[in-house]
């Protein structure tokens, strides 16, 4: 088979791992064709901010300790992974140029006082950069014929929006064909960094976050690939985070619909964005352990049946706020949501779910809690202060359950189970959306109530019971 293999920043945080990773991807060559795609290490990405943020607040000695521990880092996970000698020398050249190329422009940051998007991208790259040159030569260590390419020379040619840069699809499919299906049909093993690629000028640009599934995902529809395996530390999608659901089991095949919904709602493992290539190429992807790859995983595809529930997934949604705007102003007006929902975009606030009563005098919506109070003071200026709406509350203690499963489709009394098992606990339910698919009911309740409206449908369903 074709194949695409993507490790996640966990299941490269240090030298053995990337050398298991490495010894993963040998094992399955014996009988297949490999691409592999690479996430930065551990919490190299965070530490790069880090240094993007001690750059511009003029904090030289922050620069220098981050540059330290991140040359240490990457440094030490060579010694480790990568144990032919000419090879690893020149891993250890390769490293040393890109700490000497981010030193250079995060001193050019400290110096300037400013990084604009393009830069912060270029700063951003440096994570994946790095333990892609890594997971190459630890291949290489194991008599692998590999090839490391830079996202833009596999093929990923984006617009220029810095940041969350948007595949050009048919020049990136057509270039990873000629350049990833070139040397997978000569059985050399691209290792590929994950998260970026470049615009049409050649400038490094960043795919944001879920970015290296994404780049995973476009390789295998670029060179139709049969399968994506997604690596990460957890044993595949899960009914419920078993953090607060301790039965919570692992779904063993879902349809592409149902993880894009679990996506969305934030399942570990996955990025709603990077299921749409695979999907558009009929490309089946598989969520695996690297520390248990023996177990099956879930395995997603367009006609997975998994096993026979209605709700497949019950999932959590912290750290959001809901605003409730009201007013007899704005019934019967029309455009007046639009023009709401228009200044919330314009402020880049994404809006994660919305209510409206019937009356149009009140309509409530669910933001993340950390842009709630910009939300806030702009609708204010924007439509109270003009007499349009009469007051905007705001509630930061609250989550949201969503429940998720295709067999909710056109299955009378869903809703009244959720929310029967919901009250039963004494939870009171502040906001309910569901989208017309029926893939999934959203509801809101206090923060306090959250894991106990989720266990509570979980237990409903009994997905604890199920095999996985």
């Amino acid at each position: 088979m074709k194949l695409v293999f993507k490790f996640g920043g966990t299941s490269l945080a240090d030298g053995d791992r990337i050398r298991h990773a490495a010894e993963l991807v040998a094992k399955h060559l014996r009988e297949n064709k490999i691409a592999v795609v690479c996430s930065a290490m551990g919490d190299t990405t965070d530490n790069l901010i880090d240094g993007l943020e001690a750059a511009l607040s003029g904090d030289k000695k922050r620069i220098d300790e981050l540059l330290s521990e991140l040359c240490n880092l990457h440094f030490e996970a060579v010694e480790k992974a990568v144990s032919v000698d000419g090879v690893r020398e020149e891993v250890y050249s390769k490293i040393s140029e890109d700490i000497e190329s981010l030193r250079q422009v995060l001193y050019s940051i400290y110096y300037l006082k400013e990084a604009t998007p393009r830069t912060r991208d270029y700063v951003l790259s440096f994570g994946e950069r790095m333990s892609t040159k890594i997971m190459y030569g630890a291949l290489k260590s194991l008599g692998v014929d590999a090839r490391y390419l830079e996202g833009g020379e596999a093929g990923i040619v984006t617009d220029s929006s810095f940041g969350e840069a948007v595949p050009i699809m048919e020049t990136t499919l057509k270039l990873v064909r000629e350049r990833v299906g070139e040397l997978l049909d000569k059985n050399v093993t691209p290792v590929i960094t994950g998260f970026i690629g470049v615009n049409e000028d050649g400038v490094i640009t960043t795919l944001g976050r879920g970015g290296s599934d994404y780049t995973a995902t476009l390789i295998a529809y670029g060179v139709g690939a049969d399968e994506v395996w997604l690596w990460s530390d957890v044993d595949g999608l899960m009914t419920s985070d078993p953090r607060i659901v301790s039965d919570a089991k692992v779904i063993p095949e879902i349809s592409f619909e149902e993880a894009m919904e679990m996506a969305l709602f934030g399942a570990k493992g996955l990025h709603p964005r990077a299921l749409e290539p695979a999907r558009m190429g009929r490309i089946k992807v598989r969520i695996k352990n690297t520390f248990n790859p023996s177990a099956p995983g879930t395995f997603i595809s367009e006609t997975a049946k998994g096993f026979d529930s209605v709700v497949k997934a019950v999932l959590l949604v912290k750290d959001v706020a809901m605003i409730t705007l009201r007013g007899s102003s704005v019934v019967g007006r029309a455009g007046t949501a639009g023009r709401i929902l228009s200044e919330l975009g314009r402020l880049g606030v994404n809006v994660m779910m919305i209510s409206q009563s019937v009356s149009e005098s009140a309509m409530s919506f669910i933001v993340k809690k950390r842009l709630s109070s910009l939300a806030v003071s702009e609708l204010e200026n924007e439509f109270v202060k003009t007499g349009l709406l009469k007051e905007i509350e705001c509630e930061p203690d609250v989550v949201v359950v969503a429940v998720v499963g295709e067999g909710m489709r056109g299955t009378p009394g869903v809703a009244s189970r959720v929310f029967g098992a919901v009250a039963k606990r004494g939870i009171n339910i502040r906001m309910i959306a569901q989208g017309s698919s029926e893939l999934n009911i959203s509801f809101v309740v206090k923060e306090k109530d959250g894991v106990e409206a989720v266990r509570a449908v979980h237990e409903e369903y009994g997905l604890g019971g199920l095999k996985s």
